[in-house]
């Protein structure tokens, strides 16, 4: 009989103050961001081998295997590269033993839905309960952090990281002195109401979020008073939404989603363009109180919230334009790690 270890970790939607988490704003005006975690997965599974002490990597989604015998097979080449980066972080080539991961995520990269991010945390979650490492889950979050930011010099913020790792509803704050997540202790009626309200749509294209993430830094290292005064607009809306959803007042909810995709549009032109715009007006035509791009933007999810009685009509507009539903729900594990026997 043999051992598997799993980890998952949830994918996010992001609500307000995405941005605010990137440096240099973080540091020195600091950050707050507004998400939650949603049944929509990052896997990872480790079975272990006997007979050999490569490492092999499947990508279930992509049906690709990669085998790694020492480490100056994980040179970053922009094949795996995140997966190669945690691999030589963990010394994975070093343990002795042959290593089969398996991975697999319900949102391809670029999704918006912090996917890599996610997979990420996963594969570090595997690591701490195989090797019982002594790692808080800040310190598990800052770890997946620095793999994609330091070691790859991907251009991003640090709320898809805390979130995948900690799961639920949190409003997440950022100095340059520390990271505090605050789960938000929401009624579980006006919960089950804000679900009910939302509606997920995948805009048909997935998109890099690095290069918008740049043009996004340069504005604000650069001093533009238009990326400066959306950044603090975009933090003010996280605290006010905050405030509005812990009172149950969703309608403002809804109408602070609008109010930050506005500001966010100011960041950088790639942010939108002529496809998003035409599913935001076709929604908020239709009955969408408001909504905005998931993740950097660009492509990948957008999130919207109805009138109760006019989403399946908001749902059938952006079908008819392109756009795919997706159904969720939301999640309030975080990461998770477990043995199988097989």
């Amino acid at each position: 009989m043999s051992i598997i270890i799993r980890g998952r970790a949830p994918l996010r939607l992001s609500f307000a103050g995405g941005g605010t988490d990137v440096s240099p704003y973080m540091e020195e005006c600091g950050g707050a961001v507004l998400s939650v975690t949603i049944n929509k997965y990052a896997y990872a599974s480790l079975r272990f081998r006997s007979d050999h002490t490569a490492v092999a990597v499947h990508s279930l989604d992509y049906d690709v295997l990669a085998r790694y015998e020492n480490e100056k097979d994980l040179a970053f080449n922009g094949s795996l590269d995140l997966i190669k980066s945690v691999l030589k972080r963990m010394n994975a080539n070093g343990v002795g033993e042959g290593l089969d991961f398996f991975l697999h995520s319900d949102a391809p990269p670029g999704s918006g839905l912090g996917s890599s991010s996610t997979m990420v945390v996963a594969m570090l979650g595997i690591f701490r309960h195989w090797q019982n490492l002594p790692l808080t889950d800040y310190q598990l979050a800052e770890l997946a952090w620095q793999i994609e930011r330091v070691d790859l010099n991907i251009a991003g913020g640090r709320q898809d990281q805390y979130a995948a790792v900690f799961g639920g509803v949190n409003f997440i704050e950022f100095s340059e002195t520390a990271i505090i997540v605050n789960p938000l202790r929401i009624k579980p009626e006006i919960l089950h109401e804000l679900g009910y309200l939302c509606l997920l749509c995948f805009t048909g294209r997935t998109r890099l979020s690095d290069g918008i993430i740049r043009k996004q830094v340069d504005g604000y290292t650069q001093r533009k008073s238009d990326v400066v005064a959306a950044l603090n607009e975009l933090k003010s809306i996280a605290f006010d939404m905050k405030a509005a959803l812990l009172q149950g007042r969703l309608r403002d909810v809804g109408a602070l989603l609008h109010a930050g995709w506005e500001a966010k549009k100011r960041m950088a032109g790639p942010i939108t363009n002529p496809k998003i715009d035409e599913m935001y007006a076709v929604a908020r035509r239709h009955g969408a109180l408001g909504g905005k791009v998931t993740g950097a933007g660009g492509g990948g999810h957008m999130l919207f919230m109805c009138e109760f009685d006019k989403k399946h009509i908001v749902s059938r507009k952006l079908e008819e334009v392109g756009g795919q539903i997706v159904e969720f729900a939301f999640d309030r594990d975080g990461l998770q790690t477990w043995n199988v026997e097989c």
